[in-house]
């Protein structure tokens, strides 16, 4: 039984027909998603983002962990929004593992052509709320893409992209998202895309940053500034853990996982980052874990 088969599993007549067509359409056009064990979370205290093995961030709600997400491929395919940075060729090996004592991620994407390094985070010790990206030629020549497709509301709204100096600019209504780079961008289908190749220690730089609408631009920060920040800022809170046992390593990650679930405004801790994932296809319990539950605190 498909996806649809178990959604309408009990279902009569026409609801079986309906759910045969719809499986054939997911089998057929469905663009997969990776599996759930191969996202990493990235947070800063009051949103969240999660990004895959292969550079793909399919899930992203700011400036909440309860906002409607502007990429939401996690629960449906690209057309639903994601930011991709990855190799244009095929990739033979990824490594990847957080910054000691923090919430940064740090992915090592190797190519026949070479290997490079994606550190992605988001910055707790400021107010407002960006993504940060930082690609890094290791060794070898890399030719590589970025591919931003903002879809706003779990993707049922196409935004209004506008090109601006050094990125572009996405409108939905009062939702507003400004991302730029220090590379050439263009709008392709409502995407920003950027195609650029890198060599060893070469860098570009991206900073994805949710306004209002009626707000004016946001200031670019200094990527790599904002990266020492942020390293400070989780290094400083994890070493306050004095436990020094055979687990150390995992409890002060579970321990910045759960700050990273803490929404900093109140001090509630959200049950979990994401909405709508079942214990298994087509089961009901998909709730919205972005809440605290007062029952299990």
């Amino acid at each position: 039984m498909g996806v649809a088969g178990s959604i309408f599993c009990g279902k009569s007549g026409w609801q079986r027909q309906a759910a045969g067509l719809l499986d054939q359409y997911v089998s057929e056009s469905l663009t997969v998603v990776s599996k759930i064990e191969d996202y990493a979370l990235l947070g800063d205290c009051r949103g969240a983002a999660l990004v895959d093995k292969t550079g793909a961030l399919d899930w992203l709600c700011l400036p909440r962990f309860d906002s409607a997400a502007c990429c939401a491929a996690l629960l449906g395919d690209e057309s639903h929004g994601f930011w991709k940075i990855s190799p244009t060729e095929p990739i033979r090996r990824v490594q990847r593992r957080y910054r000691p004592g923090t919430l940064i991620l740090e992915t090592e994407i190797t190519t026949d052509s070479g290997t490079i390094r994606l550190t992605d985070f988001m910055a707790p010790q400021t107010r407002e709320s960006d993504i940060f990206r930082l690609v890094e030629g290791v060794e070898g020549e890399v030719e590589l893409e970025s591919r931003l497709a903002l879809r706003f509301d779990y993707g049922s709204i196409l935004p209004w992209v506008q090109p601006i100096d050094r990125g572009i600019r996405a409108i939905a209504g009062p939702e507003c998202v400004y991302c730029t780079c220090d590379l050439h961008a263009e709008v392709k289908d409502q995407m920003m895309v950027s195609s650029f190749h890198l060599g060893p220690h070469e860098q570009a730089a991206f900073q994805l940053t949710w306004t209002r609408t009626q707000d004016p631009r946001p200031l670019e920060k200094n990527v790599l500034q904002t990266l020492d920040d942020a390293t400070a800022w989780w290094q400083e809170w994890s070493g306050r853990c004095t436990f020094k046992g055979r687990w150390s390593n995992e409890v002060q990650q579970s321990l910045i996982t759960l700050k990273a679930l803490t929404y900093a405004p109140t001090g509630g801790i959200v049950a979990a980052a994401t909405t709508s994932l079942p214990e298994h296809i087509g089961g009901v319990r998909n709730w919205d874990y972005r809440y605290c539950w007062i029952r299990d605190s």
